[in-house]
Parts: structure tokens; sequence; C-alpha cells
């Protein structure tokens, strides 16, 4: 077995736990279980990336950390708390893709999809920010930055898979999609009346988000491996 096996095996027992005990209600036990989640998938990245970790990726998993850690304490700031940390993850996130990928160029027949892609942003955007628990009015401003910021990013990850269908883009896609889905559920559970559904989906999205942007980092070392490989042949 590989020596990031384990972390990756432990990080899905996680994910399924958190589930389980969310969606029985067992908070005191889901706590626990979503504890472990992050902390695997951190130790995941640093052993199959041999250790080697940039600083952009080192703020984006502290600041996740520091997301996850307010949404366990559940207290009083820690819905803004995390809205907060995450939103900087997002802004990382949106940094680092746009300065290790090409520049986009558009074709004629990338027009129309990008075009839904566009209009399915915008329709998302729109609807979720006009279901505003009262918490969230306090801090509408935050809030709307935060929804502007993941439609970029979710708008640049969906056109990179468009226009190039390569895998680190499909990747960055799953990472964007599992943002969105976990970001309006957790609205929807705020907002809405306890759904065993609701619970679920915000739960696994959540959690395979961070598969997902693992996943992401780890592909990008591989392509710039092959890169410094090709260079490096006389």
């Amino acid at each position: 077995m590989k020596a990031n096996k384990p972390s990756l095996i432990l990080f899905f027992l996680a994910l399924i736990c958190t589930v389980i005990f969310d969606c029985t209600e067992q908070d005191f036990l889901a706590v626990y279980a979503k504890a472990i989640v992050l902390p695997a998938i951190i130790f995941y990245f640093l052993v199959s990336s041999n250790f080697k970790i940039s600083k952009t990726e080192t703020l984006i998993f502290v600041f996740c950390f520091i997301g996850h850690v307010f949404d366990l304490m559940d207290i009083e700031i820690s819905e803004i708390g995390g809205v907060i940390s995450f939103l900087i993850v997002y802004i990382l996130l949106l940094r680092f893709i746009i300065r290790n990928q090409e520049r986009i160029k558009l074709r004629k027949r990338d027009v129309l999809p990008v075009s839904i892609v566009v209009i399915f942003i915008v329709y998302l955007l729109i609807s979720v920010l006009s279901l505003q628990s009262d918490s969230m009015k306090k801090f509408n401003f935050i809030y709307t930055f935060y929804g502007i910021i993941l439609s970029i990013l979710s708008y640049y990850a969906f056109v990179t898979y468009i226009t190039r269908g390569t895998h680190i883009a499909l990747l960055m896609s799953l990472m964007a999609i599992s943002y969105i889905f976990s970001d309006i559920f957790y609205i929807f559970n705020e907002y809405f009346s306890h759904s065993v559904v609701l619970v679920l989906i915000r739960d696994v999205t959540q959690i395979l988000a961070y598969y997902f942007m693992v996943e992401y980092f780890l592909e990008k070392i591989k392509i710039q491996k092959k890169n410094y490989t090709i260079i490096d042949l006389p």
C-alpha cells in the first residue's frame, strides 16, 4: 500500500461517518468525524507531493482549517467567521488558477456553451442571494462579495474545461461544482427546516470539494514535473 493511501482511506471513512451522524442528528459524533476530514486530506496531499507545498497552497489549507474550526465551534460568530475564511480561500484559489493557467482563447463553437455557463452562474448567484436569513442580511456586502468571487472562480473553471477539456480542467470544474453546491445547500439548511437530503448533499459536496481541490493541486504538480523534464532533455 502506498504511503498516501491510509490518509485517503481515513478521509473517505470520515466522510461516510459525517454523513451518517449528521443525517441521524448525532451532532456530538458528527463533530468528531468532521474534525478528521481536513487533517486527513492535508496529510494525503503532503505525502503525495513529497511534502512540497507552495505558499499559496499553505495559505489555502490554513484558511480552510480556520473556516472548518469555525464550523465545528458553532458559536455566535461561527457563520461570518466561516464565510470570511472561505472567501479568502476562494480569492487565493482564483489567484492560483489564473497564475498557473494559460490564457483562455474562445473559439466560435465555445460561445454558446460559455454563454449558457454565464447565464447559469448569474441565475444561481441572484437566486441564492435572495434567500438570505436574518444573520446574512447583517453582512449583506460580505455575502454578495463572497458570491461574486465564487462565481468568477466557477466561470474560470467551467470555461477552461469547455475550451480545453483536460483532466486538470475537469478537476477544477468538479472542485467549483462541489463548492457551489456545498454553499447553496448550506444556505438551504439555514433557510428551511431540517432535511436529510439537504444535509446529505451539503456534507458530501463540502467534503468532496477538499478532495477535488487537493487532486487539482497534485495534478498541477505532475504537469510542472513533466514540463521540467522536457526542458531538461538534451
